[in-house]
């Protein structure tokens, strides 16, 4: 085996998790597989995983491979996408990360169109609201919302979107009337992820600020979670237009203060640093695009 196809399949050993699930990808047997890494180890002089009984584990001369090799397969890829013209179709493996709600709403509703024109594209989709490690991970691209907590990361915009104010029309229904932002002052609030307690957001109108302390009596570290609350009644939740659009369709949310502006969010392709991102990430976060504006549109 050539040195590239020892590389790519390293690569697929590393993304599977183990010489079994790795073999079933590829259609060989495992023992070939781990007589190919074996062999590579042998050529290389160094130990590259750890083998056990379950699964394997990369050492540190490993995962430094993974990552050169991974790097090379992509601009291998990117040669061969660039040689092919911009209308070719996909192929290889592409591990994508996103939030689950937003990957619920959006994103896995627009995979049936991407997958029908890459046929030979399979994907790996993460679903996680936490900000995990991206090379660590073997992320291709991740997407994400809200500010950039590491202005070193490979990022491109998506789209931007609206905050809105929402709760149980129940919910509502019991409280005083809601007609001014400070008007949510006393009522609970239900916040996402790390927010701290006392929570200041702005809101704007003719030109005009006002900024408004929530009383937060509820924190939940997924958006699920949230949504959920809110549905019971627990509270108000501000949350993307992304999360919050299906269910104002579908009452079991009800939004407030819509003449008023709250800082935007922004969306984000991620990619991992230290690399070119690879031609499959980047024109699937140009599909997630597209769908988004079909959606708004």
């Amino acid at each position: 085996m050539d040195r590239l196809g020892a590389m790519a399949q390293f690569v697929r050993v590393v993304e599977a998790g183990s010489f079994s699930a790795a073999a079933r990808v590829l259609g060989q047997g495992q023992p070939a597989i781990s007589k190919a890494i074996a062999q590579l180890e042998t050529r290389l002089g160094v130990r590259l995983v750890n083998r056990t009984t379950r699964a394997l584990a990369l050492t540190d001369a490993g995962r430094a491979f993974y990552d050169r090799a991974k790097a090379v397969l992509d601009a291998v890829e990117e040669a061969e996408a660039s040689a092919k013209g911009a209308d070719a179709a996909l192929s290889g493996r592409l591990r994508i990360c996103a939030p689950v709600t937003f990957a619920r709403l959006h994103i896995i509703p627009a995979l049936p169109s991407f997958m029908a024109a890459h046929p030979g594209l399979d994907l790996d989709l993460v679903l996680d609201d936490r900000r995990i490690d991206l090379v660590e991970e073997g992320i291709d691209v991740a997407i994400r919302a809200g500010a950039l907590a590491d202005s070193s990361m490979v990022a491109t915009p998506i789209a931007e979107g609206r905050r809105q104010v929402i709760g149980a029309r129940a919910f509502w229904e019991a409280q005083r009337p809601v007609e001014k932002p400070g008007d949510l002052s006393a009522l609970p609030f239900i916040a996402y992820g790390d927010a701290p307690r006392g929570l200041d957001w702005i809101f704007a109108k003719d030109g005009k600020t006002e900024l408004v302390r929530m009383t937060q009596r509820l924190r939940v570290s997924a958006l699920e979670g949230v949504r959920e609350a809110v549905f019971a009644g627990l509270g108000f939740a501000i949350v993307s237009e992304w999360s919050a659009s299906d269910a104002i369709a579908n009452h079991l949310a009800q939004a407030k203060l819509e003449a008023y502006r709250l800082p935007s969010v922004d969306l984000w392709a991620i990619y991992p640093s230290g690399r070119q991102p690879a031609t499959r990430a980047r024109i699937f976060a140009e599909h997630v695009r597209t769908a988004l504006k079909t959606m708004s549109g």
